[in-house]
């Protein structure tokens, strides 16, 4: 996520990765000094990056129902599992769910098919 984040800001070369591997290690010798701070306290911080987040919801299409159903599942399972990869997974596994319960096969990549499949397996056998 944040290296197409970095990428999407311009951070094309290896300057960019460098610097970031360097601040991490810095970050290595703070970390005590950050773990005092108790983790409510970051809770101001995460609620901006959500409402940073519900920017891309203005592109979501209202009006058809296999788009903003499983749009409303991704989200409300990221909340509901403290998992940004849950709620991705469970997310996609509904729009493919809509997708064939509706008819609408055309509008899947082959590749969603796949991934369906493999994660229809990894809730099976988890």
């Amino acid at each position: 996520m944040e290296s197409s984040a970095g990428i999407a800001e311009g951070g094309r070369s290896g300057v960019t990765s460098l610097v970031t591997g360097l601040l991490f290690v810095l970050a290595l010798f703070f970390s005590p000094l950050f773990l005092i701070i108790p983790s409510a306290a970051t809770t101001g911080a995460l609620f901006l990056v959500g409402v940073f987040m519900m920017n891309g919801l203005k592109d979501i299409e209202l009006n058809d129902i296999t788009e903003s159903l499983p749009a409303l599942v991704t989200i409300l399972s990221m909340v509901l599992t403290y998992s940004i990869a849950e709620g991705i997974v469970l997310g996609m596994l509904a729009y493919s769910m809509m997708k064939i319960c509706t008819g609408r096969f055309k509008d899947m990549h082959p590749t969603l098919y796949v991934l369906t499949i493999l994660f229809i397996l990894k809730y099976i056998y988890d």
